[in-house]
């Protein structure tokens, strides 16, 4: 490095890739903070510069030099940085120590640092766990770990093992293989290492009741909370235990149970467009992420649903990995599958679609139905995907279909002007009969308040029978008053 170069690097001031010390008799301090951009993007250490940015210098020798590299020694793993000398007068110069950043899990005398802005911190241990797994991630990890050698392929589920080789043929992702024994298949599937099975065949098909003392962790605990919190209690909670695509079955089994559908009549069709509180395309997407993604390190934990009166929460106990931040899913991103055996098999079977795209389709289905936005937040060591409900039930112009309990018409207060609205756009396209409208709002009989709201709009006198003088006559149908 030049002079010249030196003074405008030394202009822009100390910051996350720049520090200044005014003499080597700081080496420890700025060992440490090599530790740190060694652990962030880089950057320069400079010896010879005050704090001010002053070019102040010092005498160098190579005793000087050898002590700045026996103090980098403590470094580990051992990292060699570029170490230059620039002379700034007759006999003093600057030491430069130039750092190339590897993002990594590297610690200075035991301690691991990491860079705030200008100044350098003690990196929390959450945090320093957690490139070590990265860091190790590649070739060591829970999924690919050899299961106990008592469980063999008869404990694993044949019948999801073969539906998983048809749909990846069908699907054009797996080759029809020779022979389509479980055994063989599972190996085609990347799920033995040479003779024993490894944790992810268990993790994707396990079913024998044996398995549950060893793996408590593949389950699925679902919730409807009274309320907007949990402290209401809970109108229905289920906890399942088994494999990966059973626990998701389930999961979209209870979401049935208990999302609403919204139907919104438009005008000019007779069938009505219904829109579920919640879109079942994403919710579906956000649970095979969850079940894919999730730490299956945590013993007690378990893949959640928690349906409240204003939100829904799907939850995937673990962390994001790789850089990845909750502003990130929301964004187009590299994907890098925590378990990437298990998201191979998911792919395969046509559970999930093409890596990386998961959030970004979650967030079109969520436009597509009317639902906000969804976001993403860590929250206890887990990550939640939370969705908002769809602005067709808050717009006052549909019915809902899902239980006598939730129909507008058991709710008299929420009921009069959308039904009433709702027939009259339904009659614009000619008469009907009330057995017609019945069906045409989704409904398998004449509910009490179809009744009332034709009642109220004869005496609007805004329809009309179309037989005034057999109101009781099974061909009577309804008819607007101006088409009249």
């Amino acid at each position: 490095m030049h002079l010249e170069e030196l003074e405008k690097l030394i202009a822009k001031g100390e910051s996350e890739r720049l520090e200044f010390k005014k003499t080597t008799g700081q080496r420890s301090e700025a060992a440490k903070t090599v530790c740190a951009m060694l652990n962030g993007l880089g950057g320069f250490v400079l010896f010879g510069i005050t704090d001010q940015g002053d070019i102040t210098g010092q005498q160098v020798t190579s005793k000087t030099l050898e002590d700045i590299v026996q103090e980098l020694r403590k470094i580990d793993p051992p990292a060699f940085p570029e170490i230059e000398t620039l002379l700034v007068s007759d006999d003093k110069s600057v030491i430069l120590i130039r750092i190339s950043g590897r993002l990594g899990a590297y610690c200075y005398d035991g301690r691991p640092y990491v860079r705030h802005g200008p100044t350098t911190q003690v990196m929390p241990r959450e945090e320093f766990e957690k490139r070590i797994l990265n860091k190790f991630h590649g070739h060591q990890r829970w999924e690919n770990e050899p299961a106990p050698e008592w469980i063999t392929v008869k404990d694993l589920d044949e019948e999801e093992i073969q539906s998983t080789l048809q749909n990846a043929i069908k699907l054009g992702r797996m080759k029809k293989p020779p022979y389509a024994d479980p055994e063989s298949i599972l190996k085609g599937l990347g799920l033995f290492d040479g003779e024993r099975l490894i944790n992810a065949a268990i993790a994707l098909y396990g079913k024998s009741e044996r398995l549950f003392s060893h793996y408590p962790q593949l389950s699925i605990r679902l919730a409807r909370f009274r309320g907007a919190d949990r402290l209401t209690g809970f109108m229905d909670n289920r906890d399942y235990w088994g494999n990966a695509f059973d626990l998701l079955k389930r999961g979209e089994l209870f979401l049935l149970d208990h999302i609403p559908i919204a139907g919104r009549v438009v005008p000019g069709k007779m069938i009505r467009e219904d829109y579920p509180l919640y879109p079942p395309l994403a919710t579906r997407e956000a649970l095979a992420n969850a079940i894919c993604h999730r730490d299956y390190t945590i013993a007690g934990g378990a893949v959640a649903i928690a349906l409240y009166d204003d939100r829904l929460e799907i939850i995937n106990p673990g962390i994001l990995h790789f850089d990845i931040t909750p502003e990130k899913l929301a964004k187009p991103h590299e994907s890098k599958p925590w378990n990437p055996i298990i998201a191979s098999v998911f792919y395969r079977a046509g559970v999930i679609e093409k890596w990386g795209m998961g959030t970004l389709n979650i967030i079109d289905w969520c436009k597509e139905n009317g639902n906000p936005k969804p976001s993403w937040e860590i929250r206890t060591a887990s990550v939640i995907t939370i969705f908002q409900p769809s602005s067709f039930f808050a717009t006052g112009k549909t019915t809902e279909n899902i239980g006598p309990e939730s129909r507008p018409e058991s709710r008299p207060e929420s009921r009069p002007e959308s039904l009433e609205n709702t027939i009259l756009d339904l009659l614009k396209q000619g008469p009907l009969s009330t057995n017609e409208l019945s069906q045409a709002l989704g409904h398998k009989q004449a509910s009490g308040a179809l009744k009332r709201a034709l009642i109220s709009l004869r005496q609007q006198k805004k329809i009309a029978y179309t037989i005034p003088n057999k109101p009781n006559s099974r061909l009577q149908k309804h008819k607007l008053i101006q088409d009249l």
